[in-house]
């Protein structure tokens, strides 16, 4: 055969090959969805012929029916899963519209039960896109489609039509951009634009994956910068990788190494940044993990997004204080991994190294940690595990436990495991959310092998528990047990190794609107013996504003203590001493009576950061408001209530007298009424920062016994805090991690 027949044949296959006709998994054109499995109740009985009662209405889809998950609205869950089929064209392409879950909304390709590709909406929008996967590869194999609805947020749902096989590339949508690069700086700068389309972004050193991550890449001006510590891969070989680029993107192109965070002169220092309670440097901030004191630092570990100030890619920021007060970031403790994204959980530190981990001379710090299946790309069809990690340099470098999980998938997404020393049986006893409103406990002798004991019930709680034991005051050493879930309604009662027992509960602990998934330190030294408790301080950001590059803070931490009251055992909770540390100076109001339409004593005070103490006599009046940044907090003497914005809780004169204190930062007013037997802590974004403040009566005459304002300085401004500043600019991680290591340590 010569070489022009050749050629001829050559040409012929190409030609062949690139006229093959499009092969149609599914357009959702029928009645119903044929032999698709159905599961859960969200896709309905079929197809749906645009936006259903209460949604937005849908465009994009072609012809007369999509798949939508908004069947019962966004709470309901459900799956759609393909038969088998076999790929047989370089892509796979479907259009996409709805809400963003993080991998629970979304659409898999499976090829023998794993996922393989991952794609949900580019946005939060009812506008459907084309998105597309290069399946070039996989030809030949066999595979499923599975959309999938496992969200109950607001948005919570997807929408999905005309799912194809093709040759054809989508016009001016590219899969899997990249560029090689050696790595020789601290930093891989990404530049982010808030709600910009989200894109996939994978990081590989020499053929492996390290790490992956959703981001709002900027394709073009940044609002900010967020950066990926390149430190452990110095001198390496590594790819970045994007999906679904637009042609003609510069978004890849402005990715650059670096050895200093871009914008790092302006961090602390931004709009709407608070000055003493903690954020996250840049991303999304949400469950304080691992409280433990060590060797005199405090640490913070929390749930946190590098990459964007919404939810989502969930790590373990780190960061450790001397005063609670003043905190010195250390980047990323935990990252995601095959298993899943990094929950939340807790640390502690093995002092008698049970677990082998460490030396009687180096107890390994270890923490405990839900690796959420399924919540990450790398995770994909993977179930809720708990996880342990060790640090054997005070929490500076992490080492997987090669054994893990340490408990296996029991129901649901089971997670935040919160692990305790039980000294009477020399044993560890974990809490564990399993589902609804159930926890369950374990115990361990070596933290690595773990058996169920008992389930407790907290109704109405889900979530983040957490039990410690507490003395009561003046009560002559006797004490009980605290058992809570997320929102923090505890139960108070006895603990014998196996079973809770409650006496008391569920009792609410706040009354405020930005309080969840609190703990308490562990290890604090005998001599202190404070219960110091942190928890997340959800508020609306916000975000909509050009440059905010971080989102959410924590509460200012708490000492509880628990009283008997006339209603039983209560915790109690006041602002931890150290707040003091703060104060620059103080302004004293003497005693004086309050009259309605009379002389506001607080006219001279302003700021934007205070601790106000103030003892007042109601006598007559029936309502005593403070205005504080243009927001009421109101005393009702009728119904013996406070009010903050739509929050409202219980606050009973004592001997004629309430007393009441205020912690105000940018973007929060603590509460704490009664010396702490009421605690309200407000998320609040001020219309009218800095303005004077204003307290009054009304009804009736009430009286000022005392009142003091302490203004406060920045935590962030002091020289300390700008050597941080700098230093976390360019060393943010000298320190090795060894974050996806499977091998054990060389004390064991």
């Amino acid at each position: 055969m010569n070489y022009v027949v050749l050629m001829f044949l050559f040409s012929t296959c190409v030609n062949l090959l690139a006229q093959r006709p499009d092969i149609v998994i599914n357009d959702f054109e029928g009645k119903d969805y044929g032999d698709w499995k159905v599961s859960g109740e969200a896709f309905g009985p079929g197809p749906s012929d645009g936006a259903l009662a209460g949604q937005q209405p849908i465009t994009g889809f072609i012809g007369r029916g999509l798949a939508t998950s908004y069947h019962g609205g966004d709470r309901s869950t459900g799956r759609l899963t393909s038969p088998e089929f076999l790929i047989e064209r370089k892509y796979i392409r479907f259009l996409v519209g709805g809400g963003r879950g993080r991998g629970t909304t979304c659409v898999m390709l499976l090829v023998n039960g794993k996922a393989v590709r991952y794609g949900e909406p580019f946005g939060v929008s009812e506008k459907m896109e084309w998105y597309q996967w290069d399946v070039d590869r996989l030809q030949g194999q066999r595979a499923q489609i599975q959309i999938i609805d496992e969200s109950v947020i607001s948005w919570g749902h997807i929408d999905v039509d005309q799912i194809l096989q093709t040759d054809d590339r989508f016009p001016g949508l590219l899969s899997d951009v990249s560029k090689s690069f050696v790595v020789s700086n601290h930093y891989l700068n990404l530049p982010v634009k808030n709600n910009a389309p989200i894109r996939r972004v994978e990081l590989s050193v020499n053929g492996e994956t390290v790490r992956m991550f959703d981001i709002e890449l900027a394709d073009g001006e940044p609002d900010w910068w967020a950066f990926l510590d390149l430190t452990p891969f110095r001198g390496q070989h590594a790819v970045v990788k994007v999906d679904q680029l637009p042609e003609g993107s510069t978004a890849l192109g402005n990715v650059e190494q670096a050895d200093r965070i871009r914008g790092w002169q302006n961090l602390y220092d931004e709009s709407f940044r608070p000055q003493y309670h903690f954020t996250s440097p840049r991303g999304w901030l949400n469950d304080p993990n691992g409280l433990v004191f060590l060797d005199g630092e405090y640490h913070l570990f929390y749930q946190h997004n590098p990459y964007g100030v919404k939810w989502g890619n969930m790590h373990w920021g780190h960061a450790v204080s001397t005063d609670l007060i003043h905190w010195h970031e250390l980047g990323e403790a935990l990252y995601p991994d095959e298993r899943g994204a990094a929950f939340s959980g807790c640390c502690l530190v093995d002092w008698k190294n049970t677990s082998g981990l460490g030396s009687s001379n180096n107890p390994p710090l270890l923490a405990f940690y839900t690796a959420a299946g399924g919540y990450n790309l790398m995770s994909l069809g993977e179930p809720f595990t708990q996880c342990l990690a060790y640090s054997l340099d005070h929490g500076r470098t992490w080492v997987k436990y090669a054994g893990n999980p340490v408990v296996p998938h029991i129901i649901g997404e089971n997670r935040d495991p919160d692990v305790s020393w039980y000294p009477p049986q020399k044993k560890w006893v974990m809490a564990l959310y399993l589902d609804n409103d159930d926890f369950g406990l374990f115990s361990s002798l070596d933290c690595k092998e773990w058996a169920r004991i008992s389930t407790i019930k907290i109704p109405g709680s889900a979530e983040c528990p957490h039990m410690f034991k507490i003395p009561i005051e003046a009560a002559g050493g006797q004490a009980r047990w605290i058992f809570y879930g997320g929102n923090g309604n505890y139960l108070v009662g006895q603990f014998n190794g196996s079973d809770f027992r409650p006496e008391a509960g569920p009792v609410v602990l706040n009354y405020g609107n930005s309080f969840y998934a609190s703990q308490t330190y562990n290890d604090i030294p005998t001599e202190d013996g404070r219960r110091i408790l942190m928890g997340w301080g959800p508020i609306e950001f916000p975000v909509e504003f050009p440059g905010v590059p971080f989102n959410q803070q924590m509460v200012f931490p708490v000492e509880l203590t628990l009283h008997r009251t006339e209603e039983g055992l209560r915790l109690f909770a006041n602002p931890v001493r150290e707040i003091k540390a703060l104060w620059s100076k103080t302004s004293l109001i003497g005693p004086q009576a309050l009259k309605p339409g009379g002389n506001n004593p607080l006219a001279g005070v302003q700021g934007h950061l205070l601790d106000i103490a103030a003892d007042i006599i109601p006598n007559k009046a029936e309502k005593v408001t403070f205005q504080i940044h243009g927001v009421s907090v109101a005393f009702n003497v009728r119904s013996n209530t406070l009010s903050c914005l739509d929050k409202t809780g219980p606050l009973q004169p004592q001997d004629g007298m309430i007393k009441l204190r205020f912690l105000v930062d940018r973007a929060s007013i603590e509460i704490f009424g009664n010396d702490g037997r009421l605690y309200m802590p407000m998320g609040i974004i001020s219309k009218e920062p800095g303005q004077p403040l204003r307290i009054y009566s009304e009804g009736g005459e009430a009286r000022i016994k005392h009142l003091e304002v302490h203004y406060l300085r920045s935590a962030w401004k002091d020289s300390a805090a700008n050597s941080h500043r700098e230093d976390m600019a360019m060393r943010n991680s000298s320190k090795q991690n060894n974050l996806n290591a499977g091998v054990e340590s060389p004390g064991k």
